[in-house]
């Protein structure tokens, strides 16, 4: 049945679902979002209040423990959360409150289970600063349910959580957008908590952080989180506002940082492991190119994708392909497709993983692999430093006029187009020359900030951020 408010076709605007997309917390926006009283609201309440009644219901039928549905959900249907670990979200008490004024009965192992005093199924069981979890075990009786229900997770090998680590021994160092976490055995890791992970100004401060940490009291860095993507990348907000302003000492500050940052990754005295995973675009992807080791998700979507909207990398991944894959032609289709890889393997294909970065199947086990990975390089890694002789070649400008009549790029593509071959020849170096890695990032810088000017580029920058899309 259509909702007489909403014409066919429309785009239903709930302001509700539009706030719960800023939080980046998974069960603080879902929270927000059954509490919502508007149509987003309406309809996840009811959804979830009966799930929660049938799988509570029937789970004592199905399994010796709530744990084992947890894991089927996340495991086999690709769930953030299983059913049990979703109620706990939500509040298992204040939940169970609303379902009865709906008049939806509690399922007898959930009300034993809150008569019992527990309020939740699952619960912290630290220990001396390991991580260690507990579950409400639906099978257990007797009059003092409240203790003897009570089950110790048992700990699985190669399985890190960030969170755990976090909850039973702190962080050593944190910011609004990124934490320094002790992983043990002379392992640090630097996570990133922005939205959508973004690499902003605190992102870079805890990296730098991570990386003085390592040199002085550690074996290895790895930079990763647990989040629902890797990175996007850097916002296009600040690049667009200092660009309308005309104030290119500041994009030309943001850049110098990030091209800094990644470079002290490269050549760190300690070895860096980046772990991505999902969405990993733009100088997010670039991070990665620059760790001395990858070990990435199986479903691991990297790119560069900056030409959608009128601009070329410029925090060192034009560089870093330029060394990998030592074609100016791969590098120039790869970027201005926007080529984002279909998976890891595919990535190694484009050349955005070396043959010798890891893939992890189960994404569980993405942060134990890098922290093995890490300390297996820890024992040879020897810094190597900045290349001082990279050849150049040109590209001819009529290879960028026939994909302008294939219909594979516009008349600004062309230019965008240029600005990239132009980096990749050294700045119009004759054949034959060389640049240093230096010389590259100087480049991307000045043609960034040469298409920041373009009003072209800035409207497609403010097409992005308005609409979440590339302008056509």
């Amino acid at each position: 049945m259509e909702d007489a408010g909403i014409p066919p076709g429309a785009k239903a605007a709930l302001e509700s679902a539009e706030a719960a997309a800023r939080i980046s917390d998974l069960p603080v926006r879902l929270r927000a979002l059954v509490a919502a009283e508007d149509r987003a609201g309406q309809f996840l309440w009811p959804l979830f209040r009966d799930l929660f009644a049938y799988v509570a219901g029937i789970a004592p039928e199905i399994s010796l423990r709530i744990v084992e549905i947890d894991r089927a959900l996340r495991w086999g249907f690709a769930f953030q959360l299983g059913p049990f670990e979703l109620w706990d979200a939500l509040g298992v008490a204040q939940t169970a409150e609303r379902m009865a004024r709906d008049g939806t009965p509690l399922p007898p192992p959930v009300e034993r289970m809150l008569a019992s005093g527990a309020r939740s199924f699952y619960a912290a069981a630290d220990r001396d600063g390991q991580p260690g979890t507990r579950y409400f075990d639906f099978g257990a009786h007797g009059e003092a349910l409240g203790a003897d229900a009570w089950r110790e997770l048992e700990p699985r090998p190669g399985i890190l959580s960030l969170a755990a680590i976090k909850r039973a021994r702190g962080v050593i160092e944190t910011n609004r957008s990124a934490s320094l976490v002790d992983l043990e055995d002379g392992v640090f890791c630097v996570e990133f908590h922005t939205r959508s992970n973004a690499l902003d100004d605190g992102v870079l401060s805890m990296i730098e952080a991570g990386l003085d940490r390592t040199a002085r009291h550690g074996q290895a860095l790895v930079i990763a989180n647990q989040g629902e993507q890797f990175s996007a990348g850097t916002s296009l907000a600040p690049i667009l506002g200092a660009a309308e302003e005309g104030d290119w000492s500041r994009i030309d500050a943001m850049l110098r940082r990030l091209q800094q940052i990644h470079m002290a990754i490269k050549y760190a005295p300690r070895p860096v492991v980046a772990a991505p995973f999902g969405s990993t675009l733009g100088a997010g992807c670039e991070l990665v190119l620059h760790a001395v080791h990858a070990q990435a998700s199986a479903e691991t979507y990297m790119g560069m994708v900056e030409f959608g909207v009128g601009l070329i990398p410029a925090a060192g991944g034009i560089k870093e392909l330029a060394l990998r894959l030592a074609d100016p032609k791969r590098v120039l289709d790869l970027i201005v497709s926007a080529k984002i890889s279909s998976s890891a393997e595919n990535a190694r294909e484009l050349g955005l993983l070396r043959p010798r970065d890891g893939i992890t199947m189960n994404p569980e086990r993405l942060l134990g692999d890098a922290k093995a990975a890490a300390l297996a390089l820890a024992g040879s890694h020897t810094p190597g430093t900045p290349r001082l002789a990279i050849p150049v070649e040109s590209t001819a400008a009529d290879e960028f006029a026939a994909w302008r009549e294939a219909g594979r790029i516009s008349g600004y593509d062309c230019i965008v187009a240029e600005k990239l071959a132009w980096v990749l020849s050294g700045g119009g170096s004759p054949a034959g020359q060389t640049v240093s890695e230096q010389q590259l990032l100087d480049l991307e810088r000045e043609a960034f900030l040469s298409l920041c000017g373009q009003p072209e580029t800035r409207e497609r920058m403010a097409h992005m951020l308005a609409t979440g899309k590339a302008k056509g």
